[in-house]
């Protein structure tokens, strides 16, 4: 095999500015990542957390990291992230930041005994308490806005007087979009392609999840993306799954194999293989350490050849499994 099949160096890899920074793992006390009890420090205050939450920010700025996602129901993360900002003027007009609106945060900045992290709905009534709140905080508009976590029955589309409150907001300079979750992403997406406000599309960007567990929203993502869509990658390690210390069944194999050859970790090889879609215009790592992000980060050093690329798509699974999967996991 050539060279160009396998892995390469570092001439070929991404730019580190094609890899993003989401905070959903350090913006609150519980979330669902695999084995982040390892990765938080036993005093989950809200001064630990947005301690840790800037470390982070500064380190992948350092990086060459310019993308940082956030959300409403990510605890205090957009308070973390605007307290940042506001204490890095230099660094202000460099980033885009990306937020989103329609889950409210109900844990209390409790992990356990909690009926409900958090809650959704997609109506107008709170798309204009939160976006206001994330005006509050940013001092500003937030670069890109997106509703959270779109499902093909969403009211965010087909309700009209929602659309016309986000073409509003487009008319302001904020790209308007979606994220999606579940087995019918692509669903999502296409439909969202559709949306129209006065004969003109209404969204502009989509974050999906997309990894080689999960990537049947690819074929959906590249048509976002020939459409000028902006397209942010979350979820490319599937919640730790992809981790080196939790990709160690006979179903990674594939991944193991790639890290081996590329000398680097698992975690690093999947946001690799994220940054490898032509669609793709940003990846997200949720590091919750500096360590986890440097690792994560080694994916911009790293070109996957075609062949590296066919062995990972062995891991795919049906996406109702794996979105069962992901339904199962614990607040942690």
């Amino acid at each position: 095999m050539t060279s160009a099949e396998h892995t390469t160096g570092t001439a070929a890899g991404p730019s580190p500015a094609r890899f993003g920074l989401g905070t959903a793992a350090v913006g609150r006390p519980g979330y669902i990542t695999l084995g982040r009890e390892l990765d938080l420090p036993a005093d989950r205050s809200v001064r630990a957390l947005r301690e840790r939450t800037h470390a982070l920010l500064d380190a992948a700025y350092a990086a060459g990291v310019r993308y940082f996602d956030t959300a409403r129901s990510y605890g205090r993360a957009e308070e973390f992230l605007a307290g940042w900002l506001a204490a890095r003027p230099e660094a202000a007009g460099q980033v885009t930041v990306g937020s989103k609106w329609g889950y409210t945060y109900t844990a209390g900045w409790q992990v356990s005994g909690v009926s409900a992290h958090e809650v959704k709905e997609h109506s107008v009534t709170v798309f204009d308490r939160q976006i206001q709140e994330t005006r509050a905080l940013f001092g500003r508009n937030p670069d890109l806005y997106l509703v959270h976590s779109v499902t093909p029955d969403s009211p965010a589309l087909s309700d009209p007087a929602l659309h016309a409150r986000l073409a509003d907001l487009a008319a302001e300079g904020v790209r308007v979009g979606l994220s999606t979750s579940g087995p019918a992403q692509g669903d999502t997406v296409r439909a969202a392609l559709d949306v129209t406000v006065a004969g003109a599309p209404l969204f502009a960007a989509v974050q999906s999840t997309w990894n080689p567990l999960e990537p049947s929203a690819g074929p959906a993502l590249a048509e976002a993306h020939a459409a000028g869509w902006r397209v942010v990658v979350k979820e490319a390690m599937a919640n730790g799954r992809l981790a080196d210390r939790n990709a160690t069944g006979p179903d990674t194999a594939a991944l193991r194999a790639v890290a081996a050859r590329a000398g680097t970790g698992c975690d690093a090889v999947a946001l690799a293989a994220a940054a490898a879609q032509p669609w793709a215009d940003v990846v997200l790592s949720g590091a919750a350490t500096e360590e986890q992000l440097a690792s994560n980060l080694r994916a911009a050093a790293l070109a996957l050849g075609p062949q590296d690329l066919a062995g990972l798509a062995v891991l795919a699974e049906p996406a109702d499994t794996y979105w069962r999967t992901r339904a199962a996991l614990a607040w942690t």
